[in-house]
């Protein structure tokens, strides 16, 4: 485990105790979880990414004329 020095006005510490002691922990363990909730965000956003290429490689070969015209459109939704 690593030890971190972090420099804070003394309202932001203030209200972080006032914080920690509502949720009946400490400043350091707010701290560590808001600290992995960053880390855990910015794996869910590479995951998406990763997702997000995979679709796209599927896709293939894209025309604005493949389109379906306006009513084949409603015809399919009809039946």
């Amino acid at each position: 485990m690593k030890n971190i020095t972090v420099s804070v006005p003394d309202d932001v510490y203030r209200d972080a105790r006032i914080a920690a002691a509502e949720r009946d922990t400490s400043v350091s363990a707010l701290v560590v979880a808001y600290l992995r909730s960053l880390s855990e965000r910015t794996r869910e956003f590479s995951r998406l990414e990763a997702q997000q290429r995979e679709v796209q490689a599927e896709i293939g070969r894209f025309r604005a004329a493949d389109r379906l015209g306006r009513d084949e459109v409603h015809d399919r939704a009809v039946r």
